[in-house]
């Protein structure tokens, strides 16, 4: 597999305060990789700073969905791919969408179990159906890194691991951060678990068991 990114020795933050400290992590393409820690302990910090550093290459899902809530479910889509066509198509896609787009955007719809609600306000949805039309627009968008932060949080554990066989069907690189150690175990090929902005585990998921996670996540 080839490098996708490696950080050495680099520490970030806001607003001259440090979140993160000393972080060395490589990254190679193909790998599908969960962030896992304590609310705080610099998950976020650090799929921003990924994105930062890649996104021209990155699809990315924020823990907030981050929709246009005035604009249909197939629109929020849709802006998956906004960069792609000149501004008079995009503007004729808000009232004339064209019909490939338009079924190319339902069958996505459908496989995150939307489609019923394609033209219904982004703004009407239900939490957890705002974060599936996250990730249908990041499936659309088809960049070959998805990062994204906690996308499933407000699905339950069923509906979530769903989702989450997704986005690790497509080919290409997942880095997510998730607060449930059987999702990540079950989805991911490796675990990097930061506790008070330092990486203090980085290994594959398929030499971990929930007990190994539960003292740098629980509490």
């Amino acid at each position: 597999m080839s490098r996708l990114i490696e950080l050495r020795r680099v520490s970030a933050g806001y607003g001259g305060s440090a979140v993160l400290h000393d972080i060395d992590l490589a990254i190679d393409a193909g790998e599908r990789i969960a962030v896992m820690g304590r609310s705080g302990a610099g998950k976020s910090t650090l799929l921003n700073l990924l994105y930062a550093r890649m996104a021209e290459r990155v699809a990315l899902i924020p823990q907030t969905a981050a929709l246009v809530k005035t604009l249909s479910v197939f629109h929020n889509v849709y802006m998956g791919r906004l960069d792609r066509h000149p501004t008079w198509y995009n503007l004729r896609t808000l009232a004339w969408p064209a019909r490939r787009d338009v079924v190319e955007i339902e069958g996505l719809l459908d496989r995150v179990g939307l489609a019923e609600k394609m033209f219904a306000a982004a703004g009407a949805l239900s939490g957890g159906q705002q974060q599936r039309a996250s990730v249908a627009r990041a499936l659309y968008n088809g960049s070959p890194i998805v990062i994204a932060d906690e996308p499933v949080s407000a699905l339950d554990h069923v509906q979530g691991g769903d989702i989450l066989g997704k986005l690790q069907a497509r080919q290409g690189t997942l880095i997510l951060a998730l607060h449930d150690i059987a999702l990540a175990l079950a989805h991911a090929d490796r675990v990097v678990v930061i506790e008070d902005g330092r990486i203090v585990l980085d290994a594959s998921a398929s030499t971990l068991s929930a007990a190994d996670l539960v003292p740098y996540y629980g509490g």
